[in-house]
């Protein structure tokens, strides 16, 4: 029987000229197969003694590392096929819009043309955060750089003119879970499509995306320097994109707010408790 190794780490520890408290070896059998074993020496010393003492622990810890490489290789497995999936998912979404935007220009009322060019346009943005997160894989999403390339898609799909309307982001450095990635990422869409369809009614104006982390808390805001609220907000009907805005952050333990601008509105998605998903990472 013998080990695996350039040199002998029990003789360095009885000779003080090497002390770990805990490695591992591989241990080789003649004729049988070597075993992976975690040794733990600890020199003990009674003082009264002249002889070294050596007390060794042996774990044999074979098996455990095979399962960890084997959970290893699932999970890179996984994160490959989970990235090959968001990429298809991203595909299929652009194929759908192009579908809704070809049957927008041959319908004849313009309701439902109106209808399709908004279906369009939420179709575009969810594919523009799927190809986003698939370029991110299965890890934390960096959350400036990942809202800075969103707003940019945003912003290439949806404006006519960058002279005369553009989109700022400001973000603190962060990261957050893929999930909670998601869920913000859409929220961010639904309410910049808001803004340009409803602010900017002369066709001019700016959009700030904004995005501050307090701790393990965040904040996202979105705002614009147009027209602003409506005189009763409250009696202002409720669209799909609001729906779905209250519905993403109630998911993330989130609140919203909408407040005046001076000039524009300024809505506001706050965490307020914690969400099913860890969201926030150290940078």
């Amino acid at each position: 029987m013998e080990c695996a190794a350039a040199w002998n780490p029990l003789t360095a520890t009885v000779n003080a000229t090497a002390y770990l408290q805990t490695y591992e070896m591989d241990l080789v059998r003649p004729g049988q197969p070597s075993r992976r074993v975690l040794i733990q020496p600890r020199m003990l010393d009674h003082g009264y003694s002249k002889n070294d003492r050596l007390l060794v622990g042996v774990t044999d810890v074979t098996d455990e590392r095979h399962h960890t490489k084997l959970n290893s290789m699932l999970l890179a497995e996984k994160a490959v096929l989970l990235q090959e999936l968001q990429h298809r998912v991203a595909n299929s979404l652009q194929i759908i819009a192009s579908i809704l935007l070809m049957s927008a220009r041959r319908v004849q009322s313009e309701e439902s043309r109106a209808h399709l060019q908004d279906a369009h346009g939420r179709v575009m943005s969810l594919a523009a955060v799927q190809q986003h997160l698939s370029a991110s894989s299965a890890v934390d999403v960096e959350v400036r750089s990942y809202l800075e390339r969103l707003c940019e898609s945003l912003g290439a799909s949806m404006i006519h003119d960058h002279m005369r309307i553009n989109i700022l982001v400001l973000s603190d450095a962060g990261r957050l879970s893929p999930q909670v990635s998601v869920s913000v990422g859409l929220i961010v869409t639904e309410l910049v499509i808001n803004c340009l369809k409803h602010a900017f009614p002369a066709g001019e104006g700016a959009i700030t995306v904004s995005f501050k982390f307090f701790g393990s808390q965040w904040e996202l805001s979105v705002g614009d320097d147009g027209i602003g609220m409506p005189i009763h907000p409250r009696e202002a009907k409720a669209g799909l994109g609001t729906s779905l805005v209250d519905a993403l952050a109630a998911q993330l333990g989130a609140a919203v707010s909408v407040t005046d601008g001076l000039p524009g509105t300024v809505v506001s998605v706050i965490q307020t408790s914690r969400a099913e998903v860890d969201q926030v990472r150290p940078v």
